[in-house]
């Protein structure tokens, strides 16, 4: 079994859904540090002038805290006006803003449970079946090192490969996750690139443009792009 753990983040880019559609189980990693100013809240689409942010806001938010303890706010309405405003004649909005207005719109705002809602979503209009799962709801050791944290969960789930992304070279070793019986892997993206509708691609955005700009199996495709070593 393939396991593979990242923080939520908003609709992030595409390398994140690859990790996950490369894993049998993904775990939100949520009971670690709240990351300022980085994708947890944010991301960028494009508009017909060019890229944008959007953002939701996290009251509270202090590098002090865990994500699993802060929630999005309630005022959704710039975030949806603006992913409305640059895709609304893309070939797939019809089907793909109902997807983002439900997931930014609904009732739990834990930051954890929102970005779990746009994952399950999303491989559900892709009628892929995938398995989620949130770290703040689990039993294990939180008090070992970041990497014995990771072998920890491996072992909880009887899991035989852990796959991580790239930036993970420089902090894990192959060797002590062979030592525990586990096979550490790094994925690694190939090129990716598809109609936008512009004369230049636009790379890493969030998936939202993916979503907006390719049919289910063009997606699934594009998420198989992928390599491990």
């Amino acid at each position: 079994m393939k396991l593979a753990v990242m923080q939520p983040y908003l609709f992030p880019y595409i390398g994140y859904f690859q990790l996950m559609y490369a894993a049998d189980l993904f775990l939100i990693y949520d009971d670690v540090a709240y990351i300022k100013q980085g994708y947890i809240n944010r991301n960028s689409i494009l508009s017909p002038n060019g890229p944008v942010r959007f953002t939701v806001s996290v009251p509270g938010a202090s590098s002090n805290k865990l994500i699993s303890s802060l929630n999005f706010s309630t005022d959704v309405k710039k975030a949806l006006r603006t992913v409305e405003q640059s895709y609304s004649k893309t070939p797939h909005f019809a089907s793909v803003f109902p997807i983002v207005q439900k997931t930014l719109e609904q009732e739990d705002r834990s930051i954890a449970a929102v970005c779990q809602k746009s994952y399950e979503e999303i491989f559900e209009y892709l009628c892929v079946e995938k398995n989620i799962k949130k770290t703040s709801e689990l039993d294990y050791d939180r008090s070992a090192s970041a990497q014995d944290r990771l072998i920890a969960l491996c072992q909880k789930f009887e899991a035989s490969c852990y796959i991580n992304a790239p930036g993970g070279r420089k902090l894990y070793a192959k060797s002590d996750f062979a030592a525990k019986g586990i096979d550490l892997k790094f994925i690694n993206s190939l090129s990716v690139e598809y109609s936008q509708g512009q004369k230049k691609f636009t790379q890493n955005l969030s998936i939202i443009d993916v979503l907006m700009n390719c049919t289910p199996d063009e997606i699934k495709y594009l998420f198989g792009r992928y390599e491990l070593d």
